[in-house]
């Protein structure tokens, strides 16, 4: 054991590299080990599907404690005790306000800051600040990097995307400022180069690629010595973390060969991104994980899809278009197919939450020191409905959240009173956000 307390920003560097840690046991002061007591960091995290959802197989039939998951939301059942479904919630700046159609430009952009945008496709967007970039203006010193956005689906910032909206609407759930979106990363290894490798310089870029060196190899010197420094409790935890850091590595590198032998025709598809979508989507997710496992930012977006996307879902047996299939009219067999979708958008996300629960951190894990909202800011799609929204909450909130629940809100409650209630818990103090009336109750029992 080391004999004085590491400091949670330590790092490890190499030739070219620095690498962040995840918490260990060492970053506790002795005397708080001792008593087996020690603070921990708390995350906000949020997950956005788009499209809305097949409701009455997504709302859960029973209430309150020891709830019975639905059909959509079975997939969760490893980490139920760890969730909880909030229902009644609603999005009222989604909705037209005399603006006409535009309903999932809309959605994503009110989704996170409960404002009404500005209809527009030229320059003069304009929204309100979504509570991601509230939190990370506030605590986002404590981290390398104040907040993290990433997603799955490109698209620009310019131009129509939606009925006279601008495509950064749709594009977009982080807002820094009123008028200036934060644009998210879909370029697994664009991500994974921001977390672990931000001060290599370009010789040193091209010299790695070309021999596939991982970052492991660049920070052996430094990691044999600090492992000299650990007791058996830490050695372990920091060989699981580099065991998950290469088999990253590896799998992004095998994604890179597929796109290198196999480019799609006439797509120039960024470098790096997967060409099974699937794999994907589970690779952002696991980069989300290490960038809350390292610390390295305490606040973090991550888009499924932009709002209104038409991507189709073969994996599950889904080869129509998303948004298409979403305006079913209530024909059965459309119905079941969005149920496909959203099924399969919640079972990545169970896998997320149980990966999160399975790491270890302090006397919790990284589950238990996280507050993750899953959902979007449309609940039936063929309706373009926002409110009775679908909305998950899954982590302890460093021991604020009481889970395994089904808590339904009187009809209308403003999503943003939720928001304002999980700021409490990461120590940022805001009275207004957007549209919100107050703060949601029972959070915590």
């Amino acid at each position: 054991m080391s004999r004085f307390p590491l400091s949670r920003r330590t790092f490890l560097r190499g030739v070219g590299a620095t690498m962040a840690l995840p918490f260990l046991e060492a970053m506790h002061p002795a005397r708080a080990l001792a008593a087996s007591t020690a603070a921990t960091p708390n995350r906000l995290l949020f997950i956005f599907f788009p499209n809305g959802a097949i409701m009455q197989d997504w709302k859960p039939k029973s209430e309150g404690l020891d709830f019975q998951l639905s059909p959509t939301l079975e997939p969760l059942a490893k980490v139920k005790s760890k969730i909880s479904v909030l229902s009644g919630l609603a999005q009222d700046n989604a909705r037209a306000k005399g603006d006409g159609g535009g309903d999932h430009a809309r959605s994503a952009s009110a989704f996170l800051t409960g404002a009404h945008p500005v209809k527009t496709g030229g320059a003069d967007i304009r929204v309100g600040r979504s509570v991601d970039q509230v939190a990370a203006e506030k605590i986002g010193n404590r981290t390398r990097l104040p907040s993290l956005e990433i997603g799955i689906e490109g698209g620009r910032n310019a131009g129509e995307c939606d009925s006279g909206y601008s495509c950064a609407y749709s594009n977009n759930i982080s807002w820094k400022t009123e008028s200036t979106p934060m644009s998210k990363e879909i370029n697994p290894k664009a991500v994974f180069r921001r977390l672990f490798g931000d001060r290599e310089n370009l010789a040193d870029k091209a010299k790695r690629d070309k021999a596939r060196q991982s970052i492991l190899d660049l920070v052996a010197s430094d990691a044999a010595k600090l492992q000299q420094k650990l007791g058996q409790t830490d050695r372990r935890k920091l060989d699981e973390y580099f065991t998950s850091v290469r088999e990253l590595e590896q799998r992004i590198e095998r994604s890179q060969a597929e796109t290198d032998q196999y480019p799609v025709p006439d797509y120039p598809e960024p470098t790096g991104i997967p060409r099974d979508a699937d794999e994907h989507v589970r690779q952002m997710y696991d980069l989300l994980t290490l960038a809350i496992q390292t610390d390295s930012t305490r606040v973090a977006t991550y888009m499924l899809a932009n709002e209104g996307s038409n991507r189709s879902y073969p994996m599950v047996g889904v080869n129509d278009g998303h948004h298409h299939l979403s305006h079913h009219q209530n024909k059965q067999d459309w119905m079941d197919q969005i149920k496909k979708i959203d099924r399969y958008f919640v079972s990545r996300f169970a896998e997320f939450l149980e990966k999160l629960d399975s790491i270890r951190e302090g006397e919790g894990t990284l589950l238990d020191h996280s507050m993750i909202v899953y959902g979007g800011a449309i609940a039936d799609g063929n309706a373009h409905a926002h409110h009775d929204l679908p909305i998950v909450l899954a982590g302890g909130g460093s021991g604020t959240l009481t889970q395994n629940r089904h808590i339904v809100y009187p009809s209308e409650t403003p999503l943003n009173n939720l928001f304002l209630s999980l700021l409490d818990r990461m120590d940022v103090q805001t009275e207004k956000l957007g549209d919100s009336s107050g703060r949601v109750t029972n959070l915590q029992m």
